[in-house]
């Protein structure tokens, strides 16, 4: 199987459970509890961010290898514009729709606050990504991060990526330390909206972005063959996938504590001080490095270990990478975000005008909601989906002048 075809299987994955989290019901809904972030403080954003960044280093390197820096960085720039459409774009349909559904306004106070077209200054906040709606986040971070993706691609290309990655971890310690706020506070007052709301964001970047560079700077190197990792990730070399198995049992009851409300008190406060999820705070840091070193040492070197048991873990996290769904959504993954935020508000309108529904109800409508996931995909791969419709041109039959 190819390498992409796996990464995509994996943020198809990501895509789904990233539905499933973000259906929100009255009384809440069961299947949110069957999630890989019960079990570590691991969520499906870090996944996506991280496997994006990853693809950004892998295809990008390769064009600028090929065909220099300024044409890769105006690729990048063309994507993260193409990006910048979309972002909007969902921006106004979810507007447009507040203004024409009974009641939209008053169910979506929570996630959009007071935002209308007669407030030039919130659109102004939205535009410039200060305020971004519930849901809609994710997406302008990548776009960010996308402005800075040329240079560093072409500086791990110039074997300069210690450099990067030394960069990214300054940026990661000024986040947990809020020395972002030096700017954003000011910014805050400036674009402060009747509602009381100025910045709205999920995701302090100066946090998050060490997902995402880390990515690149691996992507880049493995697209460049600077990293084998199949000699880097073997079957003996065992040492690996055991540290990472160690801080993945160490994180495994402290999750299942905080998930269930059982942590004393007396823990809790210090603790949350250094698990502050908006933060990528440093017990998601290290959760997340080692889950993301394991799945890959299985998907690598597990296939060929001599234990049965980890044969059968890496082939199931390969069978499951694999499912044809996961990757037709995950080839498209950021178009796909973009209509699960459009499903997400549709599913909240409608549970906020219905009387409290069922747990089956509600199961039903999030098994919908993960099939209609694909339409963005299919749509975009209709010729092979449905063939060329449009009825061939024949052309006239000339002789060939020897």
């Amino acid at each position: 199987m190819k390498r992409f075809d796996l990464i995509d299987g994996m943020r198809g994955y990501f895509l789904v459970f990233m539905l499933i989290n973000h259906l929100i019901f009255a009384g809440g809904y069961w299947l949110v509890k069957i999630n890989h972030n019960q079990l570590a403080f691991v969520e499906d954003a870090q996944g996506f961010v991280f496997l994006s960044g990853l693809l950004i280093g892998m295809v990008y390197a390769r064009k600028m290898m090929k065909n220099g820096y300024a044409a890769g960085r105006q690729a990048i720039y063309s994507r993260a514009f193409e990006l910048y459409r979309y972002a909007m774009g969902i921006v106004i349909a979810v507007l447009a729709a507040q203004m024409i559904l009974p009641e939209a306004y008053t169910v979506w106070y929570n996630w959009l606050g007071y935002t209308t077209f007669d407030d030039p200054l919130r659109l102004a906040a939205i535009a410039t990504f200060l305020f971004q709606p519930t849901f809609m986040d994710i997406l302008p971070q990548y776009i960010v991060y996308m402005l800075f993706a040329p240079l560093l691609v072409k500086l791990v290309l110039e074997d300069k990526w210690h450099y990067v990655l030394a960069g990214s971890l300054t940026l990661w310690m000024a986040g947990q330390l809020g020395l972002q706020r030096i700017v954003t506070e000011p910014l805050n007052q400036l674009v402060m909206g009747p509602d009381d709301q100025g910045i709205r964001v999920s995701f302090n970047l100066l946090g998050w972005q060490i997902v995402f560079y880390s990515g690149l700077v691996l992507g880049a190197m493995t697209s460049t063959n600077k990293i084998d990792w199949s000699r880097v990730l073997t079957p003996e070399n065992t040492f690996i996938p055991k540290m990472a198995l160690i801080v993945v049992l160490f994180f495994l009851p402290l999750r299942i504590m905080t998930a269930n409300g059982l942590m004393p008190d007396f823990m809790l406060g210090k603790f949350a001080s250094m698990e502050i999820r908006a933060d990528f705070g440093p017990v998601y840091l290290l959760n997340f490095l080692a889950v993301a070193t394991l799945v890959t040492w299985l998907l690598v070197a597990g296939p060929k270990h001599p234990s049965t048991f980890v044969q059968k873990a890496a082939g199931l996290l390969t069978w499951l990478f694999s499912l044809k769904f996961l990757q037709l959504i995950g080839r498209h993954s950021l178009y796909v975000y973009v209509w699960h935020v459009a499903i997400v508000y549709a599913v909240y309108y409608f549970d906020g005008r219905s009387p409290e529904l069922s747990q089956l109800t509600k199961t039903a409508i999030a098994l919908v909601g993960i099939a209609l996931l694909a339409l963005p995909a299919v749509w975009r791969e209709r010729e092979k989906f449905f063939g060329n419709t449009a009825a061939p041109v024949m052309k006239p039959q000339t002789k060939s002048i020897r």
